[in-house]
C-alpha cells in the first residue's frame, strides 16, 4: 500500500523491526542471561518477548523497506543487523549478536496483510529464534497479528496466540493478545492471558495476566493435586475445631476418589503418576524413576 508523505512517520519499517530488539529503557534480554535457572530464565524470556510488543499509532505508517535496504545498530556490547530479503512478498530478515553474554538471535518474518471492510489484519509469518550459548538453550517464538481497525473505534491491536518455546529444558509458554472487539472496554483492552507449563505433562507452573502496554503478572500456579490445596477445607476445619465439618470435608474426597476409581475402572483406563515412572517386582520391590532431569521453581516457597 503506498502512501503520501503526509501518512509516514520518519522511519522504515526495517528500522521499527530493529528497535523492538535493541530501544529499550532496561535490559530485559541481558537480565534472561543472567537467571540461574531454567525455568526463570524462560520466565524472563517470555517477559523480554512480551516487551518486544510496542504500541503502534492509528493513521501512520513507516516506510515499506526497498530491496536490499539495511539496518545495522549496536547497542552495548549487542549487535543487530537486519535486510529487506525480498520485496514481493516483503521478507525482512534480523541477526543479533552479544559475544560477552552469549547470545544469538534470527529472525525471518514475513507480513500478510488482508482486508476485511472495516479493518485490516496483517499475520506475522516467520520465526523468531533466540539463543543463550553457553546455557545449551534455544527459544523459538512467534508474532502475534498487527490489526488496523477503522470502525466502530479507529486504533491499532496486537492480537492473536503466541508460543513460546524451549525444547532442551521442555518449557512452553501460551499467550493470547486480546482488544476491543466492538465497544470498548479498558479490562480487555491491550490485554495479555496465558500460561507457562512443562510441554511434557501440560502441568501449569505460572498463570499469566494483565496488559502488555503497561504491567504483565506470573502468578505461581498451584496444582489441584497439590497436598495443601487437597486438604484444604479439612485442615481449615480441624484448626477451628469444628470437626463435623471436617469429617464431612474428609469424607467428600474419599468419596470422590472413589468415584473417580469406579469411572477409570469402566472406562478400562490405569492411572499413572505425573512425574515418576514406577515398576514393581518381587525381587527388586518398588522403583520410581523420575521422568524430568530437574526439579522445577515449586509454587510453594518456604522463607529461611
Amino acid at each position: 500500500m503506498q502512501l503520501p508523505p503526509q501518512f509516514n512517520i520518519p522511519k522504515s519499517q526495517l528500522q521499527c523491526y530493529g528497535e523492538s530488539v535493541y530501544s529499550i529503557g532496561f535490559d530485559m534480554l541481558k537480565k534472561c542471561t543472567e537467571e540461574e535457572t531454567s525455568l526463570n530464565r524462560f520466565v524472563s524470556v517470555v517477559a523480554w518477548s512480551i516487551s518486544t510488543v510496542r504500541p503502534l499509532p492509528f493513521g501512520v505508517a513507516p516506510y515499506n523497506p526497498i530491496l536490499g535496504e539495511t539496518h545495522h545498530v549496536s547497542r552495548g556490547t549487542l549487535n543487530v543487523l537486519l535486510e529487506q530479503v525480498s520485496h514481493h512478498p516483503p521478507v525482512t530478515a534480523l541477526q543479533a549478536t552479544d559475544e560477552k553474554e552469549n547470545i544469538e538471535m534470527t529472525w525471518c518474518q514475513s507480513p500478510i496483510p488482508r482486508f476485511y471492510g472495516t479493518h485490516i489484519e496483517t499475520e506475522v509469518i516467520g520465526k523468531r529464534q533466540l539463543k543463550f550459548i553457553d546455557k545449551n538453550e534455544t527459544y523459538t517464538m512467534n508474532s502475534p497479528k498487527l490489526v488496523i481497525r477503522f470502525l466502530p473505534v479507529p486504533g491499532v491491536d496486537w492480537l492473536g496466540n503466541v508460543n513460546v518455546r524451549c525444547q532442551e529444558t521442555g518449557l512452553e509458554a501460551e499467550l493470547s493478545y486480546r482488544g476491543n472487539s466492538f465497544l470498548p472496554r479498558p479490562s480487555i483492552y491491550r490485554s495479555i492471558k496465558g500460561k507457562i507449563f512443562l510441554s511434557s505433562t501440560s502441568e501449569t507452573v505460572y498463570e499469566i495476566n494483565g496488559h502488555w502496554d503497561r504491567t504483565v503478572m506470573a502468578k505461581d500456579a498451584v496444582l489441584a493435586s497439590e497436598s495443601t490445596v487437597v486438604w484444604s477445607e479439612v485442615s481449615r476445619a480441624i484448626l477451628q475445631k469444628n470437626w463435623e465439618k471436617a469429617r464431612e470435608a474428609k469424607s467428600c474426597i474419599e468419596e470422590k476418589q472413589r468415584e473417580i476409581a469406579r469411572e477409570r475402572k469402566s472406562k478400562d483406563d490405569d492411572w499413572a503418576p505425573k512425574y515418576f515412572t514406577v515398576s514393581h517386582t518381587k525381587e527388586n520391590g518398588w522403583d520410581c524413576l523420575p521422568i524430568n532431569k530437574l526439579v522445577p521453581t515449586a509454587p510453594i516457597l518456604v522463607n529461611d
